[in-house]
């Protein structure tokens, strides 16, 4: 099977759409405020209405109140909550649905092991001082081929150019958010077709 892909930062029901029709498998909705991919639960619905179950949602969470997260896993369906501030091992635990970890890491930045799971999924992101995630870092993926990456999710800094690369690693799957935009929030849908493409071609 050829790796997953998610499209993360979706904002607009045709950007959802467009991504399901190149083959990704996981839509990635932010409800964190202070970014520019945040997005309301009403526009949530709709995207979540517009394509149904031909793909997975996972809904994006930095630091939030948990009756707000379970909340939207009941409104909107979810099928993953994504964890990518700076919970704690509490949080992770009691969901009705899978959740991922997200560790945010230096570009520079090696991994001795992988971290214990606490989460059904861990997510590798490039760490920026100033956001969480969704910053077109790119990190190296020098020494990653050593792990199983089964239950990994790849992200940052990924894009049509370089995914490839990080899907040859077997991760569980690739991840991306502006390396396939227009704009903050905007998908491009020439980037999403050759990063799917891309994506779904590694070996």
């Amino acid at each position: 099977m050829s790796v997953r892909v998610k499209i993360c930062g979706v904002t607009r029901v045709e950007d959802a759409l467009a991504a399901v029709e190149c083959g990704a498998e996981i839509i990635g909705l932010n409800f964190y405020p202070p970014s520019p991919r945040c997005l309301g639960r009403e526009r949530a619905a709709e995207i979540r209405r517009a394509i149904g179950g031909r793909a997975l949602v996972a809904g994006v969470f930095v630091n939030a109140a948990r009756s707000f997260i379970a909340e939207c896993v009941s409104e909107l369906a979810l099928d993953f909550v994504q964890f990518h501030g700076d919970e704690d091992d509490a949080m992770l635990a009691g969901w009705p649905v899978p959740t991922i970890r997200a560790l945010r890491l230096r570009s520079d930045e090696a991994l001795a092991e992988l971290p214990a799971r606490r989460a059904s999924y861990l997510l590798l992101d490039t760490f920026h001082p100033g956001l969480y995630g969704g910053s077109g870092q790119a990190r190296a993926l020098d020494g990653l081929q050593r792990f199983d990456l089964s239950r990994v999710i790849l992200s940052g800094g990924l894009d049509p150019a370089n995914v490839a690369a990080a899907a040859a690693l077997g991760p569980y799957a690739v991840d991306v958010a502006s390396g396939v935009e227009s704009a903050p929030g905007i998908k491009d849908p020439s980037r999403l077709r050759s990063f799917i493409a891309n994506a779904k071609s590694a070996r």
